[in-house]
């Protein structure tokens, strides 16, 4: 190096150490340039995170920034029985204006398929469902029939439905198969109700003959069948097991048949069009003038004491306990009534609101979304979640899902008709005295 260059550095190291020695921090008190991370260490800040990849068993459902998470209800909106579905529905409906109609900033989306209280009518209305790939969760079905015909292509679809109505006690047995996988239920088990009904017949009523009427579902068959083996047990004598076909209009041949049983209680838990013909006409069957007659959910609704007529005066039936809901409910009731300026039509609409519920807090736990706002639904995280439900504070009660779907508080309750005016019917009002529970 020659001297002039040398001079020449030597004075800018000094002015650097000039001007360092002006400011007020020490030169020494800097970090040094090698102590910051290198520019490759971190992202820059245009970078976004990495897409998200589905990598999920059954898929995922894919809803762009914009677009609303879809939920569907199925189960029977017409006919007879219609007041059963839409009972639910409305339940359902309620969830979505607690959850303001929007989750995660989408608008919430429900549509409906009426699947007509029938094997048939359900795997109609699965089918078509199956085939959404919108389609997030379901609540449904309304009748157990229903499930019957529809659950393999609502499950084999990677879909999950959860029925606030279903009772058929073989839908969640520990044995039930894999078409049921995804299928729960926040409703009883028929297996309880039957039994709530033998012991008041026979610990209440005191009866010791009865006889069943059921109309070929798998509801009625199987909750007769329960009534049947718990009555007996207790030392009751079933003298009668007779059916009768869904839309048949007249009784009277099996009420002939069972009169000369000579029963004490006849037990006929079917729904409202065959249920209002046995209960109009039954009283015309010498013997059965003063028979004890009972029914249990399918028909508790003011439809029924509609079809029924006069008969229906101190009639039972056997309901989930409303007096046992947790105290939600009222609040529930007060929204529902200022909604459809009307009491709820039959008796599952808190289970309905207990199940999208669920459905909502299983979805939170598993949603993922993109840095683009697009969501991601992975179905098999979600069934998992659905059925890791536990200790959920619902307004049925604290509901917990067992391996094989059944997630409901099974608590039965007996009422008796006062009356026979529909428009007197409102059970979820305490002071109401028609239907008055009478046990327990």
């Amino acid at each position: 190096m020659n001297k002039r260059l040398f001079a020449l550095l030597s004075l800018l190291v000094i002015a650097s150490m000039a001007l360092a020695a002006c400011g007020g921090t020490p030169a020494t008190e800097e970090p040094a340039a090698t102590d910051a991370p290198a520019a490759t260490d971190a992202p820059a800040a245009t970078d976004a995170p990495a897409a998200y990849e589905c990598t999920d068993a059954l898929g995922c459902v894919k809803i762009a920034a914009g677009e609303p998470v879809h939920i569907a209800y199925w189960g029977v909106l017409s006919g007879a029985d219609g007041s059963l579905g839409e009972d639910s529905k409305r339940g359902v409906e309620i969830a979505i204006d607690d959850m303001g109609g929007k989750f995660m900033d989408h608008d919430i989306l429900l549509t409906t398929e009426d699947a007509l209280c029938t094997p048939e009518g359900g795997a109609t209305a699965a089918a078509k469902l199956a085939t959404d790939s919108s389609l997030v969760a379901l609540i449904g079905s309304s009748c157990s029939d229903e499930t019957v015909g529809g659950i393999a292509a609502i499950s084999n679809a990677g879909l999950t439905t959860i029925s606030p109505s279903n009772t058929r006690p073989a839908l969640t047995a520990p044995d039930r198969g894999p078409d049921y996988a995804g299928y729960l239920r926040t409703a009883h088990s028929d297996a309880f109700q039957g039994k709530a009904v033998a012991e008041f017949a026979y610990n209440v009523l005191g009866v010791r003959k009865a006889a069943t009427i059921h109309d070929g579902s798998a509801y009625a068959q199987a909750l007769q069948q329960v009534f049947a083996d718990e009555f007996a047990a207790l030392g009751g004598e079933i003298v009668a097991q007779e059916a009768v076909a869904k839309d048949a209009t007249d009784m009277r041949p099996v009420l002939t048949s069972i009169a000369a049983k000579s029963p004490e209680f006849i037990y006929y838990p079917v729904f409202v069009a065959a249920g209002g013909y046995i209960t109009a006409q039954i009283r015309e069957i010498a013997g059965l003038e003063n028979v004890k007659m009972a029914g249990s959910d399918g028909i508790f609704t003011p439809d029924f004491v509609t079809a029924a007529g006069p008969n229906v005066q101190g009639m039972y039936l056997s309901s989930p306990d409303f007096s046992a809901f947790a105290s939600g409910y009222a609040s529930f009731v007060e929204k529902h009534n200022a909604k459809y300026g009307e009491a709820p039509l039959s008796i599952f609409h808190a289970h309905a609101y207990d199940a999208a519920n669920i459905i909502f807090a299983a979805l939170a736990k598993v949603a993922v979304v993109d840095a683009d706002g697009t969501m991601y639904v992975p179905r098999q995280a979600l069934r998992d979640a659905i059925y890791a439900t536990t200790d959920f504070q619902g307004i049925t009660g604290v509901l917990s899902c067992s391996a094989s779907g059944d997630c409901g508080a099974p608590v039965i309750a007996v009422y008796e008709v006062v009356n026979s005016d529909p428009a007197s019917w409102n059970p979820q009002d305490a002071t109401n005295p028609n239907p008055k529970k009478i046990y327990p």
